[in-house]
């Protein structure tokens, strides 16, 4: 049985062609039909709604069947669909017929033949225009899927460093282990303000590039054992576990600070060099219990003051009254 609610968008300056191919496809059990006299026109239908098939003359004024198929398959791009498209003409040969395929057309009808190919070829494109909507359905659940996927992983994609939540999920858990076994931790809020500022002038690559690189400066800076992680497009944050919480200062990580300020990044723009801002907050078992959120939101609140003064920011938990 034909599906009754396929779209069909027949578009052909002859009215009367329209007319009697309409006429044949409404007898066959066909009601959604539309109708174009240009490709202009059936572009306009398009783009207010997609149709499964795309019954169109080779030959029509202005823009003719081969130029509205490439037209079409461009719209299809943008609105992740596909049209299948069936061209009529009274062309015949193997150079037709590939000139037909390398513009994108499914299949032709030829028009001496109208009356025995019309249906058929339209009960094929049927059939094939389910399978291929159920897989254009089932390829956008798929990226839906891995899109969800992706807002729980635990990696940050440009650098290959853990994102924010990796750097939530170990914070809680030092933090447990500062409970039970003592010690302290610092963590630090690396920011890069003027990475927005290189993204407008260069684009977004460029952007990617620096963040890239300022991983790479950082893994060579921090201890294997420490915990790096990229939060956003211009922050990174550290988290390293002391014996003492003595040894969570600014001078401790000097190093750090002066290996980003002080050394230019090599780019596809030549060499720059960025002004790194770093805050630390550092706390042991005495500071308990503490929230995660409330650690990360001090460190950022002091970030400006590293800015400001070039040097590492610094403090401690409990806040002094």
């Amino acid at each position: 049985m034909p599906n009754s609610q396929l779209s069909i968008l027949v578009v052909d300056d002859a009215k009367f062609s329209s007319a009697v191919i309409g006429r044949e496809l409404n007898n066959a059990g066909y009601l959604d039909i539309r109708y174009a006299s240009s490709a202009k026109e059936a572009l306009t239908l398009l783009e207010e709604r997609p149709a499964s098939v795309l019954l169109a003359d080779w030959l029509m004024p202005e823009v003719n069947g081969l130029e509205l198929t490439e037209m079409v398959r461009q719209l299809d791009e943008t609105t992740e669909h596909y049209t299948y498209v069936i061209l009529m003409t009274g062309r015949e040969g193997d150079n037709a017929l590939r000139e037909a395929f390398d513009h994108g057309v499914d299949d032709f009808i030829n028009k001496a033949s109208m009356h025995e190919q019309l249906l058929p070829r339209i009960y094929a494109a049927d059939r094939l225009c389910n399978t291929l909507q159920r897989l254009l359905q089932g390829n956008r659940l798929l990226r839906h899927n891995v899109a969800n996927l992706e807002q729980r992983n635990l990696v940050e994609p440009v650098t290959g460093l853990g994102n924010t939540r990796h750097m939530q999920q170990r914070l809680s858990a030092c933090l447990r282990q500062i409970e039970s076994r003592g010690g302290a931790i610092c963590y630090l809020l690396i920011g890069l303000r003027e990475i927005p500022e290189l993204q407008d002038l260069h684009g977004s690559a460029y952007r990617d590039e620096i963040l890239h690189s300022v991983a790479r400066r950082l893994q060579q800076l921090v201890r294997p054992l420490d915990t790096l992680a990229c939060l956003d497009d211009k922050h990174f944050a550290l988290l390293t576990v002391l014996d003492d919480l003595g040894e969570c200062s600014p001078s401790s990580f000097k190093r750090l600070h002066d290996g980003l300020n002080l050394k230019a990044f090599k780019t596809s723009e030549g060499f720059v060099s960025l002004k790194a801002g770093i805050s630390l907050v550092g706390m042991d078992k005495k500071a308990l219990p503490q929230k995660v959120e409330d650690l990360m939101r001090l460190a950022e609140s002091i970030l400006p003051e590293s800015y400001d003064s070039g040097r590492v920011s610094a403090a401690r938990l409990p806040l002094p009254a």
